[in-house]
């Protein structure tokens, strides 16, 4: 199972939210080219990078600073937030970005995600479920859908869709623990590669989501905390 240091951006900087709440916010790095580095020194193979105001407002705000870790960093980026149509998408790939995460326009555009599948292939196509209460959230997490993730799995993955990177929104940023329950329930349903997101704390919890088949997990407060030691949980998955 890979293990995925997660670099949150708001405002050009290295930041976390606790529970996709804008106003809860703790800057962790001025410097997010810096951040990267570091994380590819202790082992990354891959790092995952969000424009937080991007997802919100539908402008990836941050563009200027995805490029700059796609062009310095030396493993292959996942990038989300902002990104609503197909022609963004292939944009970031060719910037050398690997992997485009779709939250927003999943729901909104499913035309779009459909469309960059087709272009880009679905190796390099990823859609966010992310999911409060079991539903999707969409816009930075601040408008809930009522469709359920499984709804939204079974939609995307009849569009060529085969990547999902699941997050329980109430569990982000709380080291309270990944929502086991929720991931196991969409893999027991669906055939899919799923990468899990949301509450991450101790190696255990790691483990608990190796053993169901999960493919990667995205870990953001618990390394920027000291709660998970990066290079150890790098070393035992």
């Amino acid at each position: 199972m890979e293990v995925i240091p997660a670099i949150d951006l708001r405002d050009g900087k290295c930041v976390r939210l606790t529970q996709g709440d804008y106003d809860r916010e703790t800057v962790f790095s001025d410097d997010p080219i810096a951040v990267a580095e570091r994380w590819v020194a202790s082992g990354a193979r891959r790092i995952h990078v969000v424009d937080l105001d991007g997802a919100r407002d539908g402008v990836r705000a941050n563009a200027a600073v995805v490029e700059r870790i796609a062009r310095e960093a030396d493993v292959p980026l996942q990038v989300g937030g902002g990104i609503r149509t197909a022609d963004d998408a292939a944009g970031l790939i060719d910037l050398g970005v690997d992997r485009v995460i779709f939250g927003t326009a999943a729901v909104e555009s499913p035309a779009e995600v459909e469309s960059a599948v087709a272009r880009l292939g679905p190796e390099h196509v990823v859609v966010g479920l992310d999911a409060r209460d079991g539903l999707i959230s969409t816009r930075g997490w601040l408008e809930n859908t009522g469709l359920s993730a499984l709804d939204l799995v079974q939609d995307m993955a009849a569009r060529g869709v085969t990547r999902y990177l699941h997050t329980d929104v109430g569990r982000d940023g709380t080291l309270t623990g990944p929502n086991v329950d929720a991931i196991e329930d969409i893999l027991s349903n669906v055939r899919i590669s799923l990468v899990a997101a949301g509450g991450f704390a101790e190696l255990s919890h790691l483990a608990e989501v190796a053993k169901i088949g999960v493919e990667a997990v995205v870990i953001g407060t618990a390394i920027y905390t000291g709660a998970i030691d990066f290079e150890d949980a790098v070393s035992k998955f």
